[in-house]
């Protein structure tokens, strides 16, 4: 028999992060697996199988045909790791065992609380397992359409402490929206979302906003991944491999995003920082004006500000929904609510700020207008709104970059 066949089972995995994970934790030969419902069967009795992990949609689909099923999975009612041994299917979950360090992780404890599970799928009979197994007083659970849904949520769950989404709301690449409104459960302590891409769902997003534990799913995705890879070799993976995993895949995935006043440094420090780290750099006004054809000054004259904002969202949207890369935004890109979401749904972002005196404003139609004092004064609070972390931009632009780069170094991680 020639090599065994290590793999991600499901339908649609452009999105997935598995293999890069799997490589990391030894298995070099992992490899994604998409198959249609009338494939499965035939698949699954080849005798070449070494070690499967499965996602959306086939989690229930997979245990007709393993020959074995672990009490864990039995209770959870669903599996995401099949094990070949002596020519039997074994099947496990290890979502559980990622979810549950997930939540530690965040510290976020579900004893004694309420808590809403959005989903009905395969990662909510997780999220329901898990809840139960760490004492929640109550588990509820959304469905469209069952008796406990998303229109009668605030009226019939309010009172809700703790909730978790397992739906695809927010997930890479469309990436808008989010399943409720926060605003609905006075009560709210804690968010969990298995979504890892991105890493700031828009629900987390609101969660951040007003200051709930909260976590994304990446942490949850590196631990299941890595006991599933224990079951397929039978051999233990130390603790701390998880945590360099979710750190580099953090580092690597994780767009750097630098916003701030026109001139205050950042086309200069974005490309110091990319040479430091190794990111591609994007610079979004150099990429409005490669769309539109014109400078921007040439915009602003014959279009107008508001089409000028509005190519500018068009092209931070799409630049930002790609990963790993230095962007250098430009002054204005911060006016809309929407723009500091998509910043923040993929990028840690850093306010650039630099004393007023020594911003230019050759070239800059809305600098040039004079009044710099009053656009700082409006801008500036958006700018806080926007960022992770405040920069002042009065050193060598090397430093700056290296301050830049060692605290997203320090803080990697979902």
């Amino acid at each position: 028999m020639g090599e065994k066949i290590y793999g991600l089972l499901g339908r649609k995995l452009g999105h997935s992060w598995s293999v890069p994970i799997h490589q990391a934790l030894g298995c070099e030969g992992y490899r994604l697996i998409e198959l249609e419902p009338e494939e499965l069967g035939d698949f699954l009795r080849r005798e070449d199988i070494g070690g499967l992990n499965v996602t959306i949609p086939y989690k229930r689909d997979v245990m007709a045909f393993c020959d074995v099923i672990d009490e864990g999975a039995k209770t959870i009612g669903s599996v995401n790791t099949i094990v070949r041994r002596a020519g039997k299917l074994y099947g496990y979950n290890t979502d559980i065992d990622g979810f549950l360090y997930m939540l530690r992780r965040a510290r976020i404890s579900l004893m004694g609380k309420k808590v809403v599970v959005l989903g009905s799928g395969g990662a909510s009979l997780t999220a329901q397992a898990a809840a139960r197994r760490e004492g929640a007083r109550e588990v509820v659970v959304v469905s469209r359409a069952g008796p406990d849904n998303y229109e009668n949520l605030p009226q019939r769950h309010g009172d809700a402490e703790a909730l978790v989404n397992t739906t695809p709301v927010g997930m890479w690449p469309d990436m808008t929206g989010r399943p409720v409104d926060l605003l609905a459960f006075p009560d709210m302590e804690a968010v969990a979302d298995v979504i890892y891409n991105p890493g700031r769902t828009g629900l987390l997003l609101q969660a951040e906003e007003g200051g709930l534990r909260r976590t994304g799913g990446l942490s949850m995705l590196v631990a299941q991944a890595k006991r599933a890879e224990e079951l397929f070799f039978d051999k233990a993976i130390p603790d701390g491999e998880t945590e360099n995993i979710i750190a580099q895949l953090w580092r690597d995935r994780t767009n750097l995003v630098l916003v701030g006043m026109p001139g205050c440094g950042k086309t200069t420090v974005g490309q110091a920082l990319a040479r430091l780290s190794g990111k591609p750099f994007v610079d979004l006004d150099e990429e409005i004006v490669h769309r539109a054809g014109k400078p921007i000054p040439e915009i602003f004259r014959a279009e107008g500000e508001e089409a000028f904002r509005a190519l500018e969202s068009q092209a931070l949207a799409e630049i930002c929904a790609q990963s790993g890369q230095v962007i250098a935004t430009g002054g204005g890109a911060v006016l809309r609510a929407e723009n500091r979401d998509i910043m923040r749904r993929t990028g840690r972002v850093y306010f650039l700020r630099r004393a007023l005196e020594e911003l230019p404003t050759d070239g800059r139609p809305l600098s040039r207008k004079g009044g710099l004092e009053e656009m700082y004064r409006v801008r500036k609070p958006l700018y806080s709104a926007a960022a992770d972390v405040v920069i002042d931009n009065s050193v060598a632009l090397e430093e700056t970059a290296e301050l830049i780069w060692r605290d997203f170094c320090e803080n990697s991680g979902d």
